[in-house]
């Protein structure tokens, strides 16, 4: 008995998973994010905030593989603080581009990776320190990440290696 429960239940989860693709030509998606990690680290200090993140992506292109490009944008914030008198500001503004892969076929499951091109604002505050040295500069990141989501329209998503967070977790809205 306890056999054919186990049997049924591995055959209904299999099953599950042979449904229609989960990111297509046309599909909007937004991102809301919060990060920890990255790339923008100031002599290693102590206090920094977690980042903060926006995106937007559209489906463009299908492609044999298979899959779907999609190009958009993203916008993320992170600060360091330094003793009590410095302050470090990244601001990452960036055009990104992804491959979403839908040979897996699984119900609500949208994976992808992707590139970023990005100009990366810095800001610097100090009541001991002249900020004329530091400079705003272009960035690039590569990322992967997938969306899990739960009605039509709401999810949550996880990256790793992107902006300026090394791991980035939140919500999906997908219209």
């Amino acid at each position: 008995m306890k056999k054919t429960f186990i049997y049924v239940v591995v055959a209904l989860f299999a099953t599950s998973f042979a449904v229609a693709q989960e990111f297509s030509s046309g599909t909007n998606v937004i991102n809301a994010g919060i990060g920890l990690g990255g790339q923008f680290d100031t002599y290693g200090s102590p206090s920094q905030s977690p980042t903060f993140s926006a995106s937007y992506e559209r489906g463009i292109w299908d492609i044999a593989g298979p899959g779907v490009i999609s190009l958009g944008g993203y916008l993320g914030h992170k600060s360091y603080k330094i003793r009590n008198d410095s302050k470090w500001n990244y601001t990452i503004i960036g055009v990104r581009g992804a491959y979403h892969f839908n040979g897996l076929n699984v119900e609500n499951l949208d994976v992808y990776g992707g590139a970023m091109v990005s100009y990366n604002i810095l800001s610097f505050e100090s009541s001991t320190l002249s900020s004329d040295n530091y400079d705003s500069e272009l960035g690039a990141s590569l990322y992967v990440g997938g969306r899990w989501y739960f009605t039509e329209v709401f999810g949550v998503f996880a990256e790793l290696g992107y902006g300026v967070a090394n791991v980035n977790l939140g919500v999906a809205l997908r219209f």
